[in-house]
């Protein structure tokens, strides 16, 4: 199983993208699914996670602003985000915990939030 994510770029400050992570291959069954983000000289954060029950967690610093949703037919992740903020900027990594399989990560798309 491998993860592709998409969707990032630069965008200036206040405005919106939306990221899409797809997995390929055989997918039995996703237990969960979270998006990471990792700045410059910082570690990687967990950003939004999402249950296979629905329910989701999100750091305090996107609270409001970000939303992670999934499209179970097509076994992808989303994560919109608006109102953007210089201190969004890194890559984000998609994260999907699969029965059977265990943990696999998307390659990582950068966000740049910048005038």
């Amino acid at each position: 199983v491998q993860l592709v994510e998409s969707g990032g770029g630069l965008v200036q400050p206040g405005g919106s993208l939306r990221l899409s992570c797809a997995a390929s291959g055989r997918v039995f069954r996703i237990n969960a699914m979270g998006w990471y983000r990792q700045a410059p000289g910082k570690q990687r954060e967990l950003v939004a996670d999402l249950t296979s029950g629905g329910s989701t967690d999100y750091a305090d610093s996107v609270k409001g602003r970000f939303t992670i949703s999934r499209d179970n037919t097509k076994n992808t992740l989303y994560l919109q985000m608006n109102s953007l903020i210089p201190e969004d900027t890194g890559v984000y990594y998609c994260n999907f915990d699969l029965f059977g399989v265990g943990s696999r990560w998307g390659q990582g798309t950068q966000v740049t939030v910048s005038s």
